[in-house]
């Protein structure tokens, strides 16, 4: 069962890689790669069938990571999105949900996004 989100989680993903460009570009804020899909790195000669390769990413400040932004690797069974601030013990865990990502139950849109962000960057995240 946990499998039949997968599809979900990782489009998902994509749309949240998205939000966090967006973001990171209005805020004057660096938008980074940390590090792409295991499989990815490793497949030779096989077919790569995940809609991105980009498993993790930061968003800088002054050349500073100030969030850190992950998903799983396809062969974790419980799969979800981490983000982090670094400097601190904020961290959010999102998971797939049928419309988008959630954060427990309440769904987490571009604008909650926008709000982690302002406070992280005013430092009251």
């Amino acid at each position: 069962m946990a499998h039949a989100q997968d599809g979900l989680l990782y489009a998902q993903w994509v749309e949240l890689l998205g939000w966090l460009q967006a973001e990171a570009a209005a805020r004057g804020l660096g938008f980074e790669k940390v590090a792409d899909f295991p499989d990815y790195i490793y497949r030779m000669e096989r077919p790569y069938d995940l809609p991105t390769t980009v498993m993790s990413v930061a968003l800088t400040t002054g050349g500073q990571p100030l969030l850190v932004a992950a998903v799983s690797p396809r062969h974790v069974d419980l799969k979800g999105v981490s983000l982090r601030l670094m400097g601190g013990s904020k961290h959010w865990h999102l998971h797939a949900g049928e419309r988008g990502l959630l954060e427990g139950k309440r769904p987490f849109t571009r604008e909650r996004l926008a709000t982690l962000l302002d406070g992280a960057v005013k430092g009251v995240a």
